[in-house]
């Protein structure tokens, strides 16, 4: 063997896809405070050394520099308990200063400059096709402004929106890319080992790399993934799985565990909740409570923003202006300075026309000291020209035809299995007419599932591909449906302009009727004759619900609607829904929705569905 080959045998090292060596090295103490399943107070060696014992029985801490040592998220019994990073003499702010962006003549922000503050927690708001995905990628370093500069901590932590960009890695390997240069390092090396031959060159690299691994903890880059990834409540025989193996609620616990591997001094979340059930949403505010360098997030859920953000930076007059509180406390601090303004406006306007009214009638005349007086008033009280904002919201009213039978819909014994898995279990029950139902549970606990089943045999909405195994639906006399699929864009046929596919749901209505409504869904002017095949997800849903204010249905089943809408648009399905007099089934993780409209709930659980009979706060105090 070579020189190359003898030191590439030294400094091999067990592969970090492979590790099940000994934990060696001495131990060392770190006075960090900790709270968590090892008491409220003690030291992180302590809590480590316990939580090493337990995944590798008979195993000593290893050694490694103090300021490398991260506290872990334990998860206690029953609950999950984060625990807060302790990043050290690490409170460096993120700040852009003059920053522009623009597509074309659209002007997206302009010689913006802000600072986020460790500490805080920040929702990044605007409506949708505003700029705060670009902004995102502005602040991560994926895309250079076009003007201005960007200052950002070493590391950050980066939750995407693409879910499906590490289908093909392994769960415990997306966690540890989290840390980009130890993952190259890793990668770098593998390569090199799978050489049929070493070079010199290569054994100096090699060197080189395990320098990294080492800096970066690489070599206990498996366990220390691991120990987090059991925090986040996904258990150990999933670590070894496929990314695409997984449901959503798990990618996305997976990936924040990837954006928190790499020790951050920051966290920027693109729409952390996006395909999240209830309980995964409410266990991620809770985790965010708890962490303590930047948070910046973009989210369509208004209670989300309101429950975890201290600040919000709003996308708005092709600028970022930051506001105090959470997304409610924003527009109510917004509305008020656009009313200040406006009325300071009209104080100056009725000013003025006093003033010219006084200049034209004695302009000719002897008080031309007056007059000039006048005019220089005039002029210092020019009004401020208000810059237009981009949001726009959309107004949703649903009406009926006529209203549907006392009795609106009766099924027994509804019963569903996929192979061996048993979905539904002989579930019965009956709807009144204005009930509003809203269908909770985790994903996959059988929510579409039974909206299928109760559509099964109703002309023209039924899935042709879906057969109940056993059950009985009965739909009452006058029952109209209008639905609302998780998939609506397949409901939506291309070849047809947008005015053209809605007008093809009722042939009688007028031109001016069809404008209308399509003008009060934002498709107004030009944009109603888009093509189809041309619309955005969005634009999908806000076309869907046209058809809905179209055909007045009497009863409504919508099955995640708020997927690809932003919040104006969701706050105007909100109030719709509540002003609707018809019977409503709904399948939503959605907090505000469920707690604002719902006036029954079918809660999915693991032992079955429990049909409630009241609104989600009375169900919440039951069971807490």
């Amino acid at each position: 063997m070579n020189f190359a080959s003898e030191s590439a045998q030294k400094l091999r090292a067990p592969s970090i896809r492979h590790f099940s060596g000994e934990w060696v090295g001495k131990q060392e103490t770190l006075s960090a405070p900790l709270t968590g399943q090892y008491g409220q107070s003690g030291t992180f060696s302590s809590t480590y050394e316990k939580l090493k014992e337990q995944k590798f029985p008979g195993a000593a801490v290893c050694s490694r520099p103090k300021t490398s040592l991260q506290p872990s998220i334990i998860r206690p019994s029953g609950a999950v308990t984060p625990l807060r990073p302790a990043f050290r003499n690490q409170k460096r702010m993120i700040s852009v200063s003059n920053v522009t962006m623009r597509y074309g003549s659209k002007v997206l922000f302009e010689d913006v400059s802000v600072a986020f503050v460790p500490g805080r927690r920040y929702g990044l708001t605007g409506p949708n096709g505003s700029g705060k995905s670009t902004f995102m990628k502005i602040l991560t370093g994926e895309l250079e402004a076009q003007k201005g500069s960007v200052v950002r901590p070493r590391k950050l932590g980066v939750l995407r929106q693409d879910q499906f960009a590490f289908d093909a890695y392994r769960v415990i390997d997306t966690v540890i890319m989290g840390n980009k240069p130890l993952w190259a390092a890793l990668e770098e090396r593998d390569r090199i080992y799978e050489k049929p031959e070493l070079s010199d060159a290569d054994g100096m690299r090699l060197g080189e790399l395990e320098g990294i691994i080492g800096d970066e903890d690489g070599y206990t880059a498996e366990s220390d993934a691991a120990v987090l990834l059991d925090g986040l409540d996904i258990p150990e025989d999933i670590h070894e799985r496929k990314m695409g193996e997984l449901q959503g609620g798990q990618k996305v616990r997976v990936l924040l565990a990837q954006a928190l591997f790499g020790k951050p001094e920051a966290l920027l979340l693109d729409e952390p909740t996006n395909y999240l059930d209830l309980d995964s949403i409410h266990w991620l505010q809770d985790f965010l409570h708890s962490y303590d360098g930047t948070l910046i997030a973009i989210s369509h859920d208004r209670h989300f923003l309101n429950s975890v953000t201290t600040h919000t930076a709003d996308i708005d007059y092709q600028t970022i202006i930051v506001y105090t509180g959470g997304y409610d406390d924003m527009v109510m601090a917004k509305t008020q300075v656009r009313s200040t303004l406006e009325s300071q406006n009209a104080q100056r306007e009725k000013k003025i026309a006093q003033l010219n009214d006084f200049i034209a009638r004695f302009a000719a005349g002897t008080r031309s000291t007056q007059v000039t007086s006048r005019r220089k008033e005039v002029e210092r009280l020019q009004t401020n020209d208000l810059a237009r904002s981009n949001i726009a919201r959309p107004y949703i009213r649903f009406d009926q035809v006529r209203p549907s039978g006392k009795h609106v819909l009766e099924f027994k014994h509804l019963t569903k299995m996929y192979g061996d898995h048993k979905v539904l279990d002989g579930f019965t029950a009956n709807v009144l007419r204005g009930e509003k139902i809203c269908l909770m549970g985790r994903n996959g606990a059988g929510k579409t599932t039974v909206l299928k089943s109760l559509l099964s045999n109703y002309p023209g909405l039924a899935d042709k591909e879906f057969e109940l195994d056993n059950g009985a639906v009965f739909w009452g006399h006058e029952a109209q449906i209008g639905y609302f699929p998780q998939d609506v864009g397949a409901t939506i046929e291309h070849g047809l302009t947008v005015a053209e596919w809605l007008h093809r749901w009722n042939p009688q209505s007028h031109v001016e009727e069809i404008r209308g409504i399509l003008g009060q869904m934002l498709f107004s002017g030009e944009e109603g004759d888009k093509q189809t095949k041309a619309l955005s997800g969005g634009e999908q849903a806000r076309l869907a619900f046209c058809k809905l204010i179209l055909t007045k249905p009497n009863i409504l089943i919508f099955d995640e609607p708020t997927n690809h809408l932003d919040l104006e648009a969701i706050n105007a399905l909100n109030i719709a829904l509540q002003r609707y007099e018809g019977t409503v089934l709904l399948v939503t993780h959605d907090h505000d929705l469920i707690d604002e409209v719902a006036t029954r709930l079918w809660v999915f659980k693991e032992d079955g569905i429990e049909d409630f009979q009241g609104p989600y706060e009375e169900w919440k105090g039951k069971h807490n």
